[in-house]
C-alpha cells in the first residue's frame, strides 16, 4: 500500500496600508481593479472578476464580449475579517464543478494597516498534477503576484 503525501497549503501574506475594512472591501468587491487581464481563463479578453458579496455568491469572470467563465463560488462572507473561496480551477485553468479547492483570506489590524494572509488549500484533489498546480499558485505569477498588486490598490 502506498502513501499519498499531500503538498502543503499554499500560504502568503502581506502587509496593507490600509484598514481591515478597506483591504476587505478591495480584495472582494475591487477584485477587478487589481486583477491583472493577463490571469484569464475565457477566450475573449477578461473584463473583470466577479465575487458576489454573499456566502453561496459566485465567483466568475465576466469577458469583454459578455461571455462569463466560472470560476467557483463564495464559502463564506465575513467582511471586514474572512473570506473563504472554492476555487474550482483545474491545473490547466479550467472549469471543474466537482472540483473544491479553497482560499482563505484573513485580514487582521496590524500596526497601523492589515495583514492580510492567504492559504489556498486543499490541493491534493487535484490528484496527481496537485504539485504542479501547486507551484503554479505559489509562484512569482501567482498569489505572491496577485497579492502585491491587490495591496497597492487598497493603499489609503
Amino acid at each position: 500500500m502506498s502513501t499519498q503525501i499531500r503538498p502543503a497549503p499554499v500560504r502568503k501574506s502581506i502587509h496593507v496600508n490600509a484598514t481591515p475594512e478597506h483591504a476587505f472591501d478591495t480584495f472582494a468587491n475591487g477584485i477587478g481593479r487589481w486583477w491583472p487581464k493577463t490571469h484569464k481563463i475565457g477566450p475573449a479578453d477578461l473584463d473583470r472578476p466577479i465575487i458576489e458579496p454573499k456566502a453561496g455568491g459566485r465567483w466568475y469572470e465576466l469577458d469583454v464580449d459578455g461571455s462569463e467563465c466560472e470560476i467557483g463560488k463564495v464559502a463564506v462572507w465575513e467582511p471586514p475579517a474572512r473570506l473563504v473561496l472554492i476555487w474550482q480551477l483545474t491545473p490547466e485553468f479550467t472549469y471543474d464543478p466537482d472540483l473544491v479547492t479553497e482560499v482563505e483570506v484573513l485580514f487582521t489590524p496590524e500596526g497601523d494597516g492589515t495583514l492580510v494572509q492567504l492559504e489556498h488549500r486543499d490541493l491534493e484533489r487535484l490528484g496527481d498534477k496537485a504539485e504542479a498546480m501547486r507551484e503554479t499558485v505559489s509562484g512569482p505569477g501567482g498569489w505572491p503576484a496577485l497579492l502585491q498588486l491587490f495591496a497597492e490598490e487598497a493603499k489609503n
